[in-house]
Parts: structure tokens; C-alpha cells; sequence
């Protein structure tokens, strides 16, 4: 699948580029951004998946976060992709921030008119890490995931739904529990239809229930002023006491005085990094 180079900059060592294609899954030009360390110019280098929130672009995570230091240093490759599919024309997709463009909540639509290109799912999982792995000097065994807020919630079911092929996972402010809460509930409906029984395949609560497969060591920061937690749109409380239950191994961080911005993430990114890379460079 033929990559068209959109922006290429120099940063920590490597380069910090963006890219465009043509998604089979999600029928429309889709951007991604890719974060190449100084490694990566003599050796393969392990992947980080970014999986961004409502709203983002790839553009939020390049410019705000902070990742290419940690990433220079450790060796990794990250891959932030956007949050949905562009430039569909479907009725209804710019009609709120929560829903449609920038708010593609990482499932395979099966609803109507949403099903043919809302796949954000399968993009991520399939289509995006073969375009990946087929262009840039990866070690295609050796991938890990990690987001923010509704990407937060993207990266732990791709890692729960997945045994074994992400070799860590961690989250910034993630939405744990969306099939309890408001943003969940107007999404999954929209997307997936009325019965909740298909929403548990998308909820990392319900999944942690069910997880048998190897090891997976889990690390998550919450802002404890962030608004969206006392709003329980995020209720990490649900996940972290299926994880115990379940013995899944969690590290959770309430973080005093931090909020849902990307200034909460900057602060901690070299943490999240350093976690990856602990089970990447193994």
C-alpha cells in the first residue's frame, strides 16, 4: 500500500514524520504519524501504538506529549494514527464532538451509516501495524499500546482482546468502563445498535472478566482533578477491581492536582515509556 510522506522534521536524534494512505478497512485517506529513534537508521526497533482521544488528529500527541526523548532513548517507534475515519460524507458526522469524526471509540460498526467506514478497530489492529511493519524497520513480534481517554479505552481492549500480541499496554485517563457511562453508552449505541450484549467485546472491564493468555502488566495515571473522573465518564475504580480479582497485574497512579489535558500526559510520558520498553527491549 503506497505511503505518501506529508511532513518530516528532525527531532531528539530521529525524525518526526506524517504520512498518508489509502485504508482498505476504513475507505477513506487516512494520516498516521511515526516517530523514527536514531535507532532505527542501523536496527530493527520495537513498536508503541499512540491511540489518541476525542477530538485529536495524530498532530495532538506529535506536538504536546513529549514522547520523542524517551522514545530516542529507549529505541522505540511510536505510531499515532488518527482517531477516525475523514471526509466520509456521512449524515451526522460532524454533528458533535462525542460521535463521529474524531470520536471513532476504536470498534467495527456494524450499524448503519456508520459500518462501512467506522472499522477504527480493525484499522489498528490489522491494517495499520501490516502497513507499519511492511514500511519502516520494525521488529513485527515486538509491539505495545498505550492512549489517552478514549484512546485509553482503545489501547487496553486491543491489548485484553488480543493475548499475547502486545507486549505491554498503559493508559492516560482511560475510559474503563464505557458500557456504564455516558460517553460509552451514546457511542456503542450509535455504532454498534441497541443491544448491549455486543458492546462487552468493546469494554476493557467486562474483558478483564474473561482474560486468559500470557502476563499482561498494566499501567495507568488518572489526573485526580481531572473533570471527567468526577463526572464518571471514566470510572477506573470498575476496571481495577476486576484486575484484582482476576490477578491481572495494575499499576494505578491517581495523580494529585493533574487534570484530562495533555499537560497530564506530558508529565508522565518518560514513566509510560520507560514501562514499554521494559517489555519491548526484554
Amino acid at each position: 500500500m503506497a505511503l505518501t510522506q506529508v511532513s518530516s522534521n528532525k527531532c531528539a536524534g530521529g525524525f518526526q514524520k506524517v504520512f498518508e494512505h489509502e485504508s482498505t478497512e476504513l475507505k477513506c485517506k487516512m494520516k498516521f504519524a511515526v516517530y523514527l529513534p536514531p535507532k532505527a537508521e542501523t536496527g530493527k526497533c520495537p513498536v508503541m501504538y499512540w491511540l489518541s482521544g476525542l477530538t485529536c488528529t495524530e498532530q495532538n500527541f506529535i506536538t504536546k506529549a513529549g514522547s520523542q526523548l524517551p522514545a530516542a532513548e529507549h529505541g522505540i517507534i511510536i505510531v499515532a494514527p488518527d482517531t477516525s475515519p475523514r471526509g466520509c460524507n456521512i449524515e451526522g458526522e460532524d454533528e458533535s464532538w462525542d460521535f463521529g469524526t474524531g470520536a471513532g471509540f476504536y470498534v467495527d460498526a456494524t450499524e448503519e451509516p456508520w459500518k462501512n467506514n467506522y472499522r477504527m478497530y480493525s484499522y489498528v489492529t490489522e491494517e495499520l501495524p501490516k502497513l507499519i511493519n511492511a514500511n519502516f524497520p520494525t521488529d513485527p513480534d515486538r509491539m505495545s499500546i498505550s492512549g489517552h481517554s478514549m484512546g485509553g479505552h482503545g489501547a487496553l481492549i486491543c491489548a485484553l482482546k488480543n493475548p499475547g500480541k502486545y507486549k505491554a499496554v498503559s493508559a492516560f485517563a482511560p475510559i474503563c468502563n464505557p458500557v456504564q457511562c455516558p460517553w460509552g453508552q451514546k457511542a456503542f449505541s450509535g455504532y454498534l445498535g441497541s443491544d448491549k450484549s455486543t458492546w462487552e467485546v468493546y469494554d476493557a472491564t467486562v474483558l478483564a472478566a474473561s482474560y486468559s493468555g500470557p502476563q499482561l502488566d498494566i499501567l495507568i495515571d488518572q489526573g485526580r482533578d481531572d473533570q471527567f473522573l468526577s463526572a464518571s465518564q471514566l470510572l477506573p475504580d470498575n476496571l481495577i477491581a476486576v484486575c484484582s480479582e482476576k490477578k491481572i497485574p495494575v499499576i494505578f497512579r491517581l495523580q494529585p492536582g493533574f487534570d484530562h489535558s495533555y499537560f497530564f500526559i506530558y508529565s508522565f510520558m518518560s514513566d509510560h515509556i520507560k514501562h514499554h520498553a521494559k517489555f519491548l527491549n526484554a
